[in-house]
């Protein structure tokens, strides 16, 4: 914990808003989607999504092959409580959703499905793209099943599979990746190099909780120096990187609202 408040410290003294970016590219991107206060139509939906997890006091038996939980001590975990304090956050899956809504993206990759507050967000960004994602745990993924049908997601394939085996069969491009499956620095360096592979000059990915520990900002430092990216954005809560090969090569650190 008291790394997590250093790192958001240091993050806060380093963090600009829309004022400190020169990049067209990236201001466009803070000024018409991450600061877009409009509501949205389907914020209410998103809403409803959750709500009908909060009020799910059903027990499942979780199987975590990330970097473990600092909520839960145990692995029988009500759903409701999963989707309290382990599921994104409202405002970030607002966030998710603009973001999605902004690139238009095709084909989507998730890697952590758990109950799929942040799944709901990428399938109704852009509804006529095509998402696939990725769940270890077979009861969590079951729950997830039920809320796409119940809220008519139809545009999400949802897979149980083993993160690392299932990377290593990708060979198509995915515009637009969401990491959010193992908050370990070995994992997610494995998968981002399994990935990259695929990358096109319009790739977006998003790395979750990039400041989790110390070895995920050594993880995310290791992703900011590859050669193959040239623009990145610290929201500190979120890493996103890009492959634009038209853009000089820049690190930004930008406050959220």
């Amino acid at each position: 914990m008291l790394f997590h408040i250093k790192a958001y410290l240091k993050f806060l003294w380093h963090s600009k808003n829309e004022h400190g970016v020169h990049s067209p590219f990236v201001f466009s991107l803070v000024t018409k989607c991450f600061y877009d206060k409009k509501p949205k139509t389907d914020y209410i939906l998103l809403k409803k999504y959750r709500n009908s997890l909060l009020e799910n006091n059903k027990t499942i038996n979780v199987i975590d092959f990330g970097a473990g939980s600092r909520v839960f001590k145990s692995n029988m975990r009500s759903i409701s409580k999963i989707a309290q304090t382990a599921g994104i956050t409202k405002k970030r899956a607002e966030l998710l959703y603009r973001i999605v809504h902004y690139f238009k993206p095709k084909d989507i990759l998730e890697i952590g499905t758990s109950l799929g507050l942040a799944t709901a967000a990428l399938a109704l960004g852009n509804k006529n793209s095509s998402i696939v994602t990725l769940e270890g745990c077979p009861e969590t993924a079951t729950i997830a099943q039920q809320q796409f049908k119940k809220f008519g997601l139809d545009n999400v394939n949802a897979v149980v599979t083993e993160f690392g085996n299932y990377l290593q069969t990708v060979s198509d491009s995915f515009q637009f990746i969401y990491f959010d499956g193992n908050h370990s620095k070995t994992a997610t360096l494995d998968y981002f190099e399994l990935l990259l592979p695929t990358i096109t000059n319009d790739s977006v990915w998003i790395f979750d909780d990039i400041h989790w520990s110390p070895e995920m900002e050594e993880a995310w430092n290791v992703i900011k120096q590859n050669p193959k990216v040239t623009v990145t954005i610290d929201t500190f809560q979120w890493g996103l990187v890009f492959f634009r090969s038209e853009q000089v090569k820049e690190n930004f650190v930008i406050r959220v609202n």
